[in-house]
């Protein structure tokens, strides 16, 4: 991913389009992952990183730039996506079944973030292992019934596991170095042998 300059900030806070879109470029997936530990719907996380940036264009000019502007976009979209929750949760009108309490546990911003980055690093490896990898973890597929979905022999399902998982190693190696470690289930269901 790429950084933003110093440059960049002073743009963005000068409320320069383009520095807005480069900010948007650079933040918006992250935006979506802090949005979506809160709100389970695609719809609602998509409205929460529209007026995320919206709010941060126009408050733009109050920003440090002396400050990382990461921590100051995710704490707009938390509180975005609080205020979106509230609403949803208000009772409306109309004729239907009563609306019902549901606790609502979120992910911590460190979770959130690691969420995100094996997110990312999913979404960069080459296609081929990235699809046999989203069989797996999404779709809850054994290597065979990817073999089949694929029409490829099971060897090569495998191979092409490993080599994600090698990757996906390397890609996430500085996670392992929290107090936590990335949770290896969500990118290795699926390497049971058939």
């Amino acid at each position: 991913m790429t950084e933003l300059s110093a440059e960049d900030v002073r743009r963005f806070r000068a409320g320069d389009e383009d520095a807005v879109r480069a900010v948007y470029r650079r933040y918006g997936g992250a935006i979506g992952t802090v949005a979506r530990s809160m709100l389970r719907d695609d719809e609602l996380v998509a409205e929460v990183v529209q007026q995320t940036f919206v709010k941060a264009w126009r408050a733009a000019a109050t920003f440090d730039a002396n400050r990382d502007l990461a921590p100051w976009l995710y704490s707009i979209a938390r509180r975005t996506a609080i205020d979106v929750l509230k609403r949803e949760q208000r009772p409306t009108q109309g004729g239907h079944e009563p609306e019902t309490d549901v606790a609502i546990t979120t992910m911590s911003f460190d979770r959130t973030w690691e969420v995100f980055e094996v997110r990312q690093a999913i979404d960069d490896l080459p296609a081929e292992e990235r699809e046999v990898v989203r069989a797996a973890s999404a779709l809850g597929m054994t290597h065979a019934e990817i073999a089949e979905h694929l029409g490829i022999p099971v060897g090569t399902v495998k191979s092409r596991m490993a080599r994600a998982h090698k990757r996906l190693g390397a890609a996430l190696d500085h996670l392992r170095t929290s107090a936590n470690q990335i949770p290896t289930s969500s990118v290795r269901s699926g390497e049971n042998d058939d």
